[in-house]
């Protein structure tokens, strides 16, 4: 049986592997949120992987906050850059595969059609650039390691694009949804599935890899299918928004 340390275990991702864990009984789980593992203490970090027999730890702790990481970088860069290398670091040391999970906002939405594993990085916001340093510095630990990318992660688990939607969709007349940004939105639950059953049968072919639901549409669109019918949602495009952070215009990843 292998054992799976999973950080980041109060966010999106983190609750829902908490959801579907008993649907992989040949897998024994160890969720950590920051009051149990502080990714970013280098000391925590080592102490606790040498108390611990951990065979696979996927991390997915992040600042995932786009536009706050435009006023503070350092917390970004620290979270996003820093606890990658410590985990990388600790892995490596005590022989732990490291699944950790990256965004499709390290490139800059100028290509034109879904980006793949083979596409140059370029990130236009603090955000994508201190998850693009994460992936660089797991890379220069040279551990086992695969970094799993993904795209516009909603579920009704935790705080995300689906939750926030369906909430204010309980008193708002209307929705006002950006039309001129796309991706591949992703629902949580099926990268649980791609990510446990790849760990359950080691099956982690390479370093790098892409994961979405393939369908590239805009955040309207997402909303329009969340709500469903009854809800007005009206396009509105992003620059009225007045956002800190530049947002690409097309992420979607294949």
């Amino acid at each position: 049986m292998k054992r799976v340390l999973v950080t980041g275990a109060k966010g999106q991702l983190g609750l829902a592997i908490q959801a579907y864990a008993n649907n992989y009984p040949e897998l024994s789980f160890v969720f950590t949120g920051k009051q149990d593992l502080d990714v970013t203490n280098e000391a925590q970090v080592h102490a606790f992987f040498k108390a611990n027999a951990i065979d696979v730890c996927i991390n997915a702790a992040a600042y995932t906050d786009v536009d706050k990481a435009e006023e503070e970088p350092q917390a970004a860069y620290l979270l996003n850059e820093t606890a990658p290398r410590l985990l990388a670091k600790a892995c490596k040391a005590y022989n732990v595969f490291l699944v950790h999970i990256s965004t499709d906002y390290v490139f800059d939405g100028s290509k034109g059609s879904a980006y793949t594993t083979e596409d140059t990085s370029n990130p236009i916001n603090v955000y994508g650039a201190s998850k693009l340093a994460g992936e660089k510095a797991i890379a220069n630990v040279c551990g086992e390691y695969c970094v799993v990318r993904t795209s516009w992660l909603y579920s009704e688990f935790g705080n995300n694009f689906q939750t926030t939607i369906l909430e204010k969709a309980k008193t708002a007349p209307y929705l006002e949804v950006v039309s001129d940004l796309h991706g591949t939105p992703t629902y949580a639950p099926n990268l649980v599935v791609f990510l446990l059953n790849k760990i359950h049968k080691s099956a982690f072919a390479s370093n790098m890899e892409h994961f979405s639901d393939t369908k590239t549409m805009s955040w309207h669109e997402l909303a329009e299918k969340i709500v469903g019918e009854g809800t007005i949602v009206n396009k509105v495009k992003f620059g009225t928004l007045k956002l800190k952070a530049k947002r690409a215009k097309d992420t979607s990843i294949s």
